[in-house]
């Protein structure tokens, strides 16, 4: 049926009017579209340039070169030396293993480590480079090179790692390098990026740790083009970083051998420092480690040996062992003593070999005793009874802060791990720690270094430069960083009185050069090279009243565990002092027979520059100290051996 036309014009309308709402539409959007392609092809053509750019250009950064560490001198303790090794790229290779087997008929590569590159080829992408091998020799890289068509995806290359020419001399001193830990990131607020770099290496312990931020230098950088999978196609530009400083310590390299050398056998230390400027001229503990096993990853059979040896070879026995320090203490009561106005020198004491305090007897270490004795003659004889009879008229109190002046229970600022601060105990720490009021006998025991009193090398051998000058010497062990050599501050005077120093220092000459001094044997008879000193000997152990009645047992009867500490402390010469030295050796037994030997070594090759002279010596020992010398020789670095005077 034919639809009447009004209808039909009325359709028509509605149907114009629908196509024409419908194409303004598509009319808007295909405007608002073109806009857009407009805005993001003209105006923001810069900012989508640049994104694009950062898909394809890449920047890289390179690790600086580390500074190197040396003694005074300029002798080399820590470098970088040229480190060849074979990478491996899994997509060029083929069959990884195979590559690997062929490899290993080359230069050493047991099954261990070839399980450990498959390993590590599985964890990484196809075209990243995988570490083969490393420090290699140029024949072993030859090898390499020459044989290359039958090693695909192998590639020789070369770079710079971490080495200790001095190894175990100055492992305790400058340290060693390691690669970065999780725990290494932790502990920085802001980590700096290079530390995100595979491989890159920092300072673990030592002076490469405490000036770290030093000789690390600063990161260069690098723009190379990659592709869509992040292969590097080719370099754009590179620019280099800043090489770290180089560190020179006031060590010298010949004493510290020395001085290692002849601790040599022993669980001990000792450290030399120069009068004049405070600075540590050498720092040694013995036994030793070889820092470039660590450098290079040590293995677990090498560190569990080194953990498992009761001599303690990874302690630092210089700055982190402390122990009781003995009668080298007793110099510090003595002064406490003469500064309070409560002995003069001349008094006398009379020494029967032990004294009864409150219902407890102390003993002397002579069981006979000394007799009547004054301050100069208890020093020299290391007379126990009367530090016990003076330490009753002056406190604790008075003893602690004459120790405080002389350096102990202080903790020294030098850049070197774990510096322990000792003890120098008072009324207030023992109620604080033990929960328990101080006692006459705590007083009675500190007074000859013995009780709660702790001591390391290194306060010893400050306290004993302190009286020896007079001035509060504060020991630093770096000379220059980046060729700027280091202010160092004149130490001011001790505010202690000269006349009393006087007496001390003539206690501590007669210890070494009276026949009546317990470190007589240990004297020098050069009268430019003469010494005066202090012997000690710490008590590991309490020895019970049913023990000292059956009678004692010597040091050599006991388990080395329990044997005495002994110790010896000196400044030389004696009338012009220009060093002091202290000696601890773990269990060594007594100080005179022990420790003041090694001491005297020492000083005498610090003051002549060189292997000491016989003519240092008594006249009945040289045939004894020229055979040790001639014994020490073959363990000597070749510089040692000369007479060259230090610089």
């Amino acid at each position: 049926m034919k639809k009447p036309a009004k209808d039909t014009e009325d359709t028509a309308r509605l149907v114009g009017r629908r196509a024409l709402i419908l194409g303004g539409v598509q009319a808007v959007a295909v405007g608002a579209l073109a806009l857009r392609m407009r805005h993001m092809q003209v105006d923001e053509a810069d900012q989508f340039r640049l994104l694009a750019e950062e898909n394809r250009i890449n920047m890289r950064l390179i690790p600086p070169v580390r500074g190197v560490i040396q003694d005074r001198n300029g002798r080399l303790l820590a470098g970088n030396e040229q480190n060849y090794r074979a990478v491996i790229v899994r997509e060029d290779a083929g069959d990884v293993e195979a590559v690997l087997r062929r490899m290993a008929q080359l230069v050493p590569l047991d099954d261990d480590a070839i399980e450990r590159v498959l390993r590590e080829v599985r964890r990484h992408r196809p075209f990243v480079p995988v570490t083969v091998a490393e420090r290699l020799s140029w024949e072993e890289i030859a090898r390499i090179a020459a044989n290359a068509p039958a090693l695909p995806g192998i590639t020789p290359e070369v770079g710079l790692s971490r080495i200790y020419p001095q190894a175990h001399d100055f492992a305790h001193v400058v340290g060693y390098v390691g690669a970065v830990s999780e725990r290494d990131l932790e502990q920085q607020e802001v980590p700096d990026p290079v530390l995100q770099i595979p491989g890159f290496q920092i300072g673990k312990l030592g002076v490469e740790r405490r000036m770290e931020h030093v000789l690390r230098g600063s990161a260069g950088s690098r723009r190379i083009e990659v592709n869509s999978v992040g292969r590097v196609m080719r370099e754009l530009s590179r620019v280099e970083g800043t090489p770290g400083a180089n560190v020179h310590l006031t060590i010298d390299h010949q004493l510290q051998n020395f001085a290692r050398a002849r601790l040599d056998g022993e669980s001990a230390a000792s450290v030399v420092i120069d009068l004049e400027k405070g600075d540590l001229l050498a720092i040694a503990s013995a036994p030793s480690y070889d820092p470039n096993l660590f450098a290079r990853g040590i293995s677990v059979p090498d560190f569990q040996a080194l953990l498992d040896d009761e001599y303690r070879p990874l302690v630092d026995k210089s700055v982190q062992g402390v122990y009781p320090p003995g009668s080298t203490f007793k110099m510090v009561t003595a002064l406490a003593a003469l500064e309070a106005g409560e002995v003069v020198p001349e008094e006398r004491v009379f020494c029967p070999g032990h004294m009864d305090v409150s219902g407890r007897r102390f003993h002397c270490w002579k069981r006979g005793g000394h007799g009547r004795v004054n301050l100069v003659s208890a020093l020299s004889e290391s007379c126990d009874v009367y530090f016990y009879d003076i330490c009753q008229r002056i406190g604790i109190e008075r003893i602690n802060d004459m120790a405080a002046r002389l350096g102990l229970g202080q903790r020294f600022d030098i850049p070197m791990s774990s510096v322990a601060s000792g003890l120098n105990p008072t009324r207030e720490w023992k109620q604080r720690r033990r929960g328990e009021p101080w006692l006459v006998g705590d007083t009675i025991n500190a007074s000859i270094g013995q009780g709660f009193v702790l001591a390391t090398p290194l306060q010893l051998a400050v306290m004993t430069a302190r009286l020896a000058t007079g001035r509060q010497v504060m020991p630093n062990m770096v000379r220059a960083v980046g060729g700027i050599e280091q202010a160092r501050a004149e130490a001011p005077p001790l505010d202690i009185d000269p006349a009393h120093l006087a007496i001390i220092r003539r206690g501590m000459s007669e210890t070494t050069n009276h026949q009546r001094g317990t470190a007589f044997g240990s004297r020098v008879v050069d009268a430019n090279y003469r010494m005066a000193g202090k012997t000690g000997t710490s008590q590991v152990y309490s020895i019970t009243p049913a023990e000292r009645a059956a009678g004692t047992r010597t040091d050599a009867q006991r388990p080395w565990n329990r044997r005495n500490h002994a110790l010896y402390v000196a400044f030389a010469p004696e009338t012009a002092p220009r060093i002091a030295v202290s000696v601890v050796v773990e269990h060594g037994g007594g100080g005179s027979a022990v420790a003041a030997p090694i001491a005297r070594d020492i000083a005498l090759f610090a003051l002549h520059g060189g292997m000491p002279p016989l003519s240092a010596y008594p006249a009945p020992q040289r045939n004894r100290i020229e055979t040790m010398q001639r014994e020490m020789q073959l363990r000597l670095i070749p510089q040692e051996i000369s007479q060259r005077p230090r610089g």
